[in-house]
């Protein structure tokens, strides 16, 4: 019989009743299909809470992830400008060193005396027709184009120094404000007065734009370039090195001595205080704040024994000490899930314990392990308040060669970007969440793929 049925049934038994007629006057029967109703009904309750739940869940996960990637997508494409360049030579040489001496133009020092600046402002004055000596019109010119644009054209002149003296067709970068404007991200209802960009530096973007010299590309400098004062030039690039150093030392160090300690607690150690002692602390280890083991980095790696702040070596060794109770943890759980008749059949063929555990143990729990691991990993990488103490939050604008140069990772730099005040470093901050929630899933997948892969070779 169904569950409609039944309650069909007790509900009709229950109006054939008599007036007044009480449960303990009901047959035994009646009283069990009356039961069995409100316990159907209870479980009817706790099915919609659940789905309730789940739905309340969803919903604020589709929230986070709209909110974030609503704000980041634009991070990923970076508006630029292409015009021919015109590399005057008075403006390039104005005290003629370069007659006497064509070999300056390769001088660093030569080079950073160089008016950028006017030589980009003078080629977008050209395209738009205004004129050279009108410093309102110039002003609000150059507030169209990145300080950064200066980096590019001075290394095209270090690489191409024979075009000096011609025009040359240059793609640079606009600033943050015409990136923005370009996007459609400033209001342009508000008074001139309360945006950054005027009405005539609107229409100046919207003719470079029909003209086909200001455009949106593909920002590659979001993942190849270093931090930045200017938010259109600033990238994740150190953070990357910086988490991909970290997270090779935490996968070096946590890994071998994780498995290794799980080994010797669950297969070798017996049972004492001692051994109840370290696995206590290990348990307590696991649920620490992460801010005190940057504290014991702070206190030991960069005090006591010197190795240079913000470099990643640091960052990994508190990493390190952070995701190994989560790795012990997860190894003993899949050593603990390996059935005892496995041991006792190779015990009983004449295999030695090392024998045991390394052919026959340690393969079947495989799975497990890496699972733990890289979950370990994932959360790692997510850290920032132990990174924060040891001082990766410091401004790096060189890519560090290696671990001990300085540094500083993705969720760092996702706390730095946060903080400024300009939108477009937040529309940044947001893109760097969406890499590190990239990495994050990719991480994950592939603990999910390893652990199906080795369960199918068991």
């Amino acid at each position: 019989m169904s569950e409609d049925s039944i309650i069909a049934a007790g509900e009709a038994e229950e109006a054939a009743l008599p007036p007044g007629a009480g449960g303990a006057e009901r047959p035994p029967a009646r009283r069990r299909d009356i039961g069995l109703r409100r316990r159907y009904r209870a479980e009817q309750r706790f099915r919609l809470y659940g789905v309730i739940a789940v739905i309340c869940g969803l919903f604020f996960l589709v929230s986070l992830l709209w909110s974030i990637l609503s704000q980041g997508f634009g991070a990923f494409r970076q508006t630029e400008i292409c015009l021919p360049v015109a590399f005057d030579a008075r403006v390039i040489d104005p005290d003629h060193r370069l007659a006497a001496d064509p070999q300056l133009i390769a001088d660093p020092h030569f080079l950073a005396l160089v008016d950028y600046p006017l030589l980009l402002r003078r080629a977008v004055a050209q395209k738009l027709g205004a004129a050279a000596d009108d410093r309102p019109a110039m002003r609000e010119i150059g507030q169209l184009i990145s300080p950064a644009a200066r980096g590019q054209l001075r290394r095209f002149l270090g690489s191409h120094p024979q075009a000096v003296g011609t025009v040359r067709t240059i793609r640079f970068l606009a600033s943050a404000d015409a990136d923005a404007a370009f996007k459609g991200q400033v209001n342009f209802s508000l008074p001139q007065d309360r945006r950054k960009i005027s009405d005539r530096q609107r229409q100046w973007i919207s003719r470079l734009s029909r003209d086909g010299a200001l455009d949106t590309r593909f920002n590659t400098g979001l993942f190849t370039r270093p931090a930045s004062a200017y938010a259109e030039s600033s990238g994740l690039a150190v953070a990357l090195i910086g988490s991909f150093y970290m997270m090779m030392i935490v996968l070096a160090l946590a890994l071998p001595i994780g498995v290794a300690g799980a080994v010797y607690l669950e297969e070798y150690a017996g049972k004492n205080r001692f051994i109840d002692m370290i696995e206590v602390n290990i348990n307590n280890l696991a649920a620490v704040p992460s801010i005190v083991f940057g504290i014991l980095g702070l206190s030991v790696f960069i005090n006591f024994f010197g190795l240079p702040r913000s470099a990643s070596l640091v960052g990994g060794l508190v990493l390190s000490l952070m995701t190994l109770p989560t790795i012990i943890i997860a190894a003993r759980v899949a050593l603990q899930a390996v059935p005892s008749s496995i041991r006792a059949a190779a015990l009983g063929l004449g295999a030695s314990r090392t024998q045991t555990v390394f052919h026959h143990v340690l393969p079947l729990a495989a799975p497990g392990i890496v699972t733990g691991t890289i979950i370990g990993l994932a959360r790692a990488l997510g850290e920032t308040a132990p990174l924060l103490l040891i001082g990766m939050v410091a401004f790096i604008a060189n890519y560090p060669v290696s671990p001990l140069d300085p540094a500083t990772a993705l969720p760092v730099q996702v706390y730095m970007w946060a903080g400024e005040a300009e939108r477009s470093f937040v529309e940044r901050s947001s893109a760097a969440i969406i890499v590190l929630l990239a990495f994050l899933a990719l991480m994950n997948i592939t603990a999910v793929f390893l652990r199906r892969r080795f369960e199918k070779h068991k």
